[in-house]
């Protein structure tokens, strides 16, 4: 088949099928029908316009996590209807090479995560998320940034998830150096990391500038992270230039495990990385 008209391809583009979305707008209109509710009385029951609502029933803009959980309440009858699709309506909400793997780090039972290019997603602030999301390439509107931003925020739930997850982070000094937006983002997201690094399930350690000085050097091929999964299973995840992987052989799984734990032992000590988080901080005045 040809393409459609204004040089888009009639395919469908994945990013966009969105089944439950579209299944929680329409129970929401059923059950805002069967309660012979307007939908300017649906939005004063949930704190939105009637438009918003509107827009929610027809599709025009997705459902967000917020408006999901006031419709609970408001027509749900606090039955868990719409609490039950919202895992599934934020899973749509990543891009679709995350999307197998987000259920999966939200159930982790460990996640152990090396970055070197920019700060792993569990640990982004909304101004820093917002500021790299915005400017990365090919740009998308401000609508879809929105929507990424609040999906990426939504990943933190995992640090105090019940049952306790075990989160770990090494993180490249140059990331931390590498500022998106503004140095006041950057000096921000540099506060909440090392609040996050004193939470009790979480570990956070740098590997510094100059480590390549000292003769060896284990983080030259890139991110990588580990997944402990809940039936204790081990997988490793990686993503590049768009495209993901989910490795679950044993013996490459066992492979990288190894590099990482190089990676690991070449890496300041959780002490002093929290002390040159806070100093790289404290520098961004």
């Amino acid at each position: 088949m040809g393409k459609a008209e204004g040089g888009k391809d009639r395919e469908q583009d994945p990013e966009e099928e969105r089944p439950a979305t579209q299944l929680m707008a329409e129970i929401a209109r059923i059950l805002r029908v069967e309660k012979g509710l307007t939908q300017e009385a649906v939005g004063r029951l949930t704190n939105y316009t009637g438009s918003a609502i509107s827009a929610m029933e027809t599709g025009a803009q997705p459902v967000s996590d917020k408006m999901l959980e006031r419709l609970e309440s408001a027509i749900g009858d606090n039955r868990g209807i719409f609490e039950a699709g919202r895992k599934y309506v934020l899973m749509e909400k990543y891009p679709v090479r995350f999307r197998g793997f987000s259920q999966m780090e939200a159930q982790a039972h460990m996640i152990s995560s090396y970055q070197n290019m920019v700060l792993d997603g569990l640990f982004q602030t909304e101004a820093y998320a917002r500021a790299l999301i915005s400017g990365s390439y090919p740009q998308v509107s401000a609508a879809k940034v929105q929507e990424l931003v609040d999906a990426r925020l939504a990943r933190r739930a995992l640090f105090d998830r019940d049952p306790t997850a075990m989160i770990e982070l090494i993180v490249e000094e140059s990331v931390l150096r590498r500022p998106f937006g503004s140095w006041d983002i950057m000096r921000e997201q540099l506060h909440s990391l090392a609040d996050d690094a004193q939470r009790h399930n979480v570990t956070v350690q740098i590997l510094p500038l100059d480590r390549g000085l000292k003769g060896t050097y284990a983080g030259d091929r890139g991110p990588m992270k580990l997944v402990e999964t809940k039936d204790h299973e081990h997988v490793v995840y990686l993503e590049i230039e768009d495209e993901s992987i989910l490795i679950s052989n044993r013996a490459k799984v066992s492979r990288l495990i190894q590099r990482y734990a190089k990676i690991r032992a070449q890496a300041l000590s959780p002490d002093e990385s929290l002390g040159l988080i806070k100093q790289l901080a404290g520098e961004r005045k």
